[in-house]
């Protein structure tokens, strides 16, 4: 859920990063950004999922054990997984995927697209602008 509207930003920002920057083939790059995030999202929850199941000391299977899949309380017994810790681990794990999914199409904006020198203030130039103008849009004419 977060990533999907995650992606939806980084789309709207790869489409108005390129009108401004008067880039040719702009869905193109509108189309490869979005792939590109799909992809690293991807690949990053199922890291997580293997670190989740390397911490638990289960294997990675397709198929889960019964009292898992059973409804009921799913908290986990294991030790990291309570309390702070758990609390913090749960949400770098949740966050992870699409915070590196941004990173990628960042760099991918920066370096490619736009052909700028790689620096933190041009990975993430027009994010102010695209929030500016997410907010512009709903005051009433």
């Amino acid at each position: 859920m977060i990533g999907g509207i995650v992606m939806i930003l980084v789309a709207v920002w790869i489409y108005q990063s390129a009108s401004r920057a008067k880039v040719e083939k702009t869905l193109f790059w509108v189309v490869l950004c979005s792939v590109v995030f799909l992809a690293v999202q991807f690949t990053a929850v199922y890291f997580n999922v293997y670190l989740l199941e390397t911490f638990k000391g289960g294997g990675f299977e397709g198929g889960y054990e019964r009292d898992l899949a059973s409804i009921g309380d799913r908290k986990t017994k294991d030790g990291i997984f309570q309390g702070f810790t758990g609390t913090l681990l749960s949400i770098v794990f949740e966050l992870m995927p699409p915070l590196l999914g941004v990173l990628a199409v960042a760099f991918i904006r920066t370096k490619f697209m736009l052909k700028e020198a790689l620096t933190v203030a041009n990975l993430f130039s027009g994010m102010k602008e695209l929030f500016v103008s997410i907010k512009n849009s709903f005051k009433p004419e």
